[in-house]
């Protein structure tokens, strides 16, 4: 079965997306990197393109089915104009990424960083990427994120709200839908056919056994005991100080968190410069690069682009054990 290619969005050129995307392409060969096409107009790629002083041979392409053609000789740009700003140019890249995605034209959307300043500005009403990957889908369950790289998947059951905040957020609806999501998505995306999966307690210890919050006692247990009754290899909550290292990384595919940071410290202590974003819960595959817009090192081509390559190798991974 031939795969369609991995389509890019422009995320906010003001950043290092156009660097980062246009090294992936220089490093194709010595990387694996599998054949993508970026969205975007073509006067801004070449604009940026030359403000980084890369020297990426860009090859403008009508459809999708070009860029695998194209990809040994030139970075493919499926060019979108008529665009009256920036921000109008970064979401039509989103919309039609997706819509590719959708339609089959291409296996999955590896996402560029955006800078939500400027689209807050303009009316857009979406705490970022995820939900309006969400609302163009269709999905109407909260969609999940999972950060991954080659030695851990983490996924943070709440994300960016206060930590005083979390256990109010808590819930056994809330928890029963992340890890049913990630159990689904592990068999269907990653192939894993049993997947194994372990569930981090909110506080010290644990909670030990109710000495020092009553959460896990309330909440987490309940809910990984009703999954696991209902065949899903889960289990906790486990004391996250021990959740992390070596060998007990070994006994689990994934780690369900209660906070931003309770997943993020880790992942990005094991793997600062290879995370990446996976959007679970979505009838599309999505990455993206685990890092925001980097403006402040913009235009001097210092920018790593390691995140970006491996999300485009896990998506590519993914779809090959989606369409497989």
């Amino acid at each position: 079965m031939t795969v369609a290619p991995l389509v890019v969005t422009i995320g906010d050129p003001s950043g290092i997306g156009i660097e980062i995307i246009s090294k992936a392409w220089m490093q194709r060969d010595s990387n694996k990197i599998p054949a993508f096409f970026l969205l975007g107009s073509l006067k801004t790629i070449e604009h940026y393109v030359k403000t980084t002083a890369l020297t990426v041979p860009i090859m403008e392409i009508t459809s999708p089915s070009e860029a695998a053609s194209v990809f040994s000789k030139a970075m493919p740009i499926l060019a979108l104009e008529g665009t009256k700003s920036i921000a109008e140019e970064i979401l039509l890249s989103i919309r039609r990424g997706t819509e590719f995605c959708l339609s089959g034209e291409a296996s999955a959307l590896v996402t560029n960083p955006i800078q939500k300043k400027r689209l807050y500005d303009t009316g857009f009403n979406f705490p970022g990427h995820t939900e309006y990957l969400a609302s163009l889908t269709g999905v109407t369950n909260q969609a999940v994120m999972m950060l991954a790289c080659r030695e851990l998947k983490v996924v943070p059951a709440t994300i960016h709200i206060p930590l005083k905040s979390v256990s109010a957020r808590l819930s056994e609806e809330l928890l029963t839908h992340v890890i049913s999501t990630v159990h689904r998505d592990l068999q269907s995306r990653f192939g894993i056919a049993t997947p194994r999966i372990v569930v981090a307690g909110l506080n010290p210890h644990a909670g030990e056994a109710g000495s020092i919050g009553v959460e896990e006692i309330e909440i987490i247990a309940p809910t990984v005991k009703a999954l696991h009754q209902n065949g899903i290899d889960v289990k906790g909550p486990f004391p996250a100080d021990s959740l992390f290292h070596e060998a007990a990384r070994a006994k689990y595919d994934a780690a369900i968190c209660m906070y931003h940071d309770q997943a993020l410290v880790p992942i990005k202590t094991i793997d600062f410069d290879g995370g990446v974003n996976v959007t679970l819960g979505l009838p599309i595959i999505r990455t993206s690069p685990d890092h925001g817009t980097a403006e402040d090192i913009f235009g001097k081509g210092i920018a790593n682009p390691t995140s970006l390559t491996e999300a485009l190798k896990i998506a590519a991974e993914m779809a090959a054990k989606t369409n497989g």
